[in-house]
């Protein structure tokens, strides 16, 4: 171990801005990651301002992780992306101890993991957290099922049970059928499926996840994308993903962590990364992002100004838009469940008339899911007649949509 002066890094604690409300769940203070003879003397010069290049020249020791500060909020997806040789995938294997720290402190829902004996790590890695690796780490000897429900055999639960709980894990990453099919069988994107689901068999709190997409093509690599989205909407788990790909990146992360040189560059959300970027190596990274395919409907949507309850009296709906200066409401039901859109001219109509309101809501008015990119919305919004729908998967409205928002956050 390193002595006391060189074992305590001076930055200050480097924490993104997102859900305030979450209670962090893992904390990374002051980790470092070296490997070489001469620590403590490539611990002063890194403290001292030198470089990481410089540092192994002159004493061979290669400086994994600098000074690593991270906090990361239950139920979000921490995204971290660097250049090979970043230290991204050393600071991943830190969280689960494949990789033990050389200093620094490291907690998981208030356990200093670093402090745990052999006993309390097994218990650990087999309880708390769980990884998805990028060659997908899955046995050729046992059937679909069978890897799937590893875990849970380890712990000795009884076959009927863990076959049952590993069906259900099947049914969600979208194989079923297909339990008793050999591993050998199937393609990268099932594969990966599979590993996904052998790591939530045991319900982690938290998942690690090296690169785990990289390996595979383009369209197969997008729909797993996108499974991770559903998976993490429907099961709240926090993520830890690491990647290359910056556009990857924006899509899945709440927040962002940009590595360079095995220290932290940058915190941040996507759009926070966009407007300020740190400096001219996050400014390049943010560059290269096709904002259509990073950004998605959650991170443009606004609220829409006028809501009507579709079984409101007629006559509050016209008063509501006349306050707010527009010429429609998007309709809701008593649980905000989306319904459609009335116009100013449809309201009218129905209080002259004596119509009830719901009889002439629109129907027909396009929707999407928070997490579809914006390139994917916007064909369909240059037809649209009004801002699109943003709903939840239980069609509760989120928010909304328009083309003028889409236009400013591709500026």
């Amino acid at each position: 171990m390193l002595n006391s002066d060189a074992a305590l890094p001076s930055n200050s604690l480097v924490s993104h801005n997102g859900d305030t409300e979450r209670e962090t769940v893992i904390e990374l203070k002051n980790v470092c990651k070296l490997y070489g003879g001469n620590k403590n003397e490539a611990a002063k010069m890194m403290k001292n301002g030198s470089d990481k290049e410089s540092v192994y020249k002159k004493n061979g020791v290669t400086v994994a992780l600098w000074d690593v500060n991270l906090s990361i909020k239950r139920g979000e997806i921490f995204v971290i992306i660097g250049l090979s040789g970043s230290g991204k995938s050393t600071l991943v294997r830190c969280l689960n101890m494949l990789h033990r720290p050389t200093s620094g402190n490291i907690t998981v829902d208030g356990n200093e993991i670093v402090k745990m004996d052999k006993k309390e790590l097994i218990a650990y890695r087999r309880e708390k957290t769980a990884m998805v690796f990028q060659g997908f780490g899955l046995m050729s000897h046992r059937d679909v099922l069978g890897n799937i429900a590893y875990g849970l055999e380890i712990k000795k639960i009884p076959k009927a049970q863990r076959e049952e709980k590993a069906l259900k894990l099947l049914h969600m990453v979208g194989l079923e059928g297909m339990e008793r099919q050999p591993i050998s069988s199937l393609s990268g994107g099932m594969r990966q499926r599979v590993g996904i689901a052998r790591a939530l068999a045991n319900d982690p709190d938290v998942l690690l996840m090296d690169e785990p997409f990289s390996a595979l093509d383009p369209l197969v690599r997008r729909d797993m994308q996108f499974e991770l989205l559903s998976i993490q909407r429907k099961l709240e788990k926090t993520v830890v993903f690491i990647t290359h790909d910056i556009n990857e990146a924006f899509k899945l992360g709440d927040t962002v962590a940009i590595m360079r040189d095995g220290m932290v560059v940058q915190v941040a959300t996507p759009e926070e990364m966009f407007e300020n970027p740190a400096d001219d190596y996050v400014r390049l990274f943010v560059d290269s992002a096709d904002r259509t395919k990073v950004l998605s409907a959650k991170q443009v949507m606004v609220t829409p100004s006028c809501i009507a309850r579709q079984n409101d009296a007629v006559g509050h709906t016209i008063q509501e838009m006349k306050r707010n200066g527009v010429s429609s409401a998007y309709a809701v039901d008593s649980k905000m469940r989306f319904r459609g859109v009335i116009t100013i001219d449809e309201a009218l109509r129905a209080k002259n008339e004596r119509i009830p309101m719901h009889d002439l809501i629109i129907t027909d008015v396009p929707t999407t899911l928070p997490d579809t990119p914006i390139g994917d919305i916007m064909p369909i919004m240059a037809e649209a007649r009004f801002p699109m729908a943003v709903v939840d998967d239980e069609n509760k409205l989120k928010g909304i949509i328009s083309k003028a928002a889409i236009l400013s956050s591709l500026g």
